[in-house]
């Protein structure tokens, strides 16, 4: 098929994560319920902490920013599937395709720094706990903030800029539940040797140097409570940070296994199943890692909650 440049007209047919009709309703309703469950559960993080200013510490800002930044990428993917699930529709258009993979991208990577900041944070606590205020003021924190959104969006940046050089043929159909920049690359027709390589160069810098920065924050963590000589203080220190590895394993085991997934199945409806782990469960299960591991977060929620029944 000759390629055609449809940047005006072009709409991607998203295939989802089945076919079958009587499995709708069912995809919609446990969805719709993550969603909720996604959106309420890390607001309420948000609200605990700005409420409460026992928690106006540097751990639990960079928490909130990342609770805000699990909202924002499940609401980049999650309305518009239940939206296809219930006008039974696939079409997303090609506009809309771009711009939910630019916004996907930046909370994605946003994630990525957000953890690799926590680690950092972690590791000044434990191993500086004497200089930790001043090291981690608030002047900081917000600039550790704001350099990951930046280097966050101009990674997407370059990316949906990259993407608007590519031909598109009609018909084009994406085995996935949203507009995965791999699987659009593998519908373009024009070459897209130079897409692939800046995602291979975007993968390695913003991928394996972050999870360097956290292996090398956790190890010298390590050194520094294998130190401590009683073992109600290595309990205690460890414990401070037990919450954010939970985090950390659970963020990059997902996407481990998504990469394996789609390496050893040739299955791309296998493949889109895999990525529901990391894209829409990761951000559900974050909260409840953070309050149930967490005395003072409990306690935090508990204040907000009583608080609002109260005043009802």
């Amino acid at each position: 098929m000759e390629p055609e440049n449809l940047t005006q007209i072009a709409e991607f047919l998203l295939l989802g994560l089945s076919e079958d009709p009587e499995l709708q309703p069912i995809l919609f309703g446990l969805l719709l319920t993550i969603y909720l469950v996604t959106v309420v559960g890390n607001l309420l993080i948000i609200l605990a902490v700005s409420s409460d200013s026992h928690l106006h510490t540097p751990m639990y800002f960079f928490l909130s920013n990342l609770a805000l930044t699990d909202i924002c990428s499940t609401s980049t993917l999650v309305p518009k599937m239940l939206l296809n699930i219930q006008t039974e529709s696939k079409a997303i258009s090609y506009a809309g395709c771009l711009t939910q993979a630019y916004f996907f991208m930046v909370f994605l990577c946003m994630d990525n720094l957000l953890l690799t900041v926590m680690a950092y944070d972690r590791y000044v606590a434990i191993c500086h706990p004497l200089h930790y205020m001043v090291i981690m003021n608030p002047r900081l924190c917000v600039l550790l903030v704001l350099i990951c959104l930046l280097i966050s969006t101009v990674d997407a940046l370059v990316h949906a800029l990259m993407l608007l050089r590519l031909s598109f043929c009609k018909h084009l159909e994406i085995p996935h539940f949203f507009c995965d920049l791999t699987q659009i690359l593998k519908v373009a027709c024009s070459n897209t040797l130079i897409n692939n390589t800046i995602l291979l160069l975007a993968t390695i810098l913003l991928g394996f140097g972050p999870v360097s920065g956290i292996i090398f924050s956790y190890a010298r963590i390590v050194f520094s409570i294998l130190r401590i000589p009683s073992t109600g203080g290595k309990y205690k220190a460890f414990s401070t940070c037990g919450t954010h590895l939970s985090v950390v394993s659970l963020f990059y085991g997902a996407s481990i296994w998504v990469y394996l997934s789609s390496a050893l199945t040739d299955s791309p409806r296998m493949s889109a199943m895999a990525s529901v782990m990391y894209t829409v469960v990761t951000p559900m299960l974050n909260p409840f890692i953070y309050s149930l591991r967490n005395k003072d977060m409990k306690g935090a929620l508990r204040k907000l909650i009583l608080g609002v029944f109260s005043f009802l």
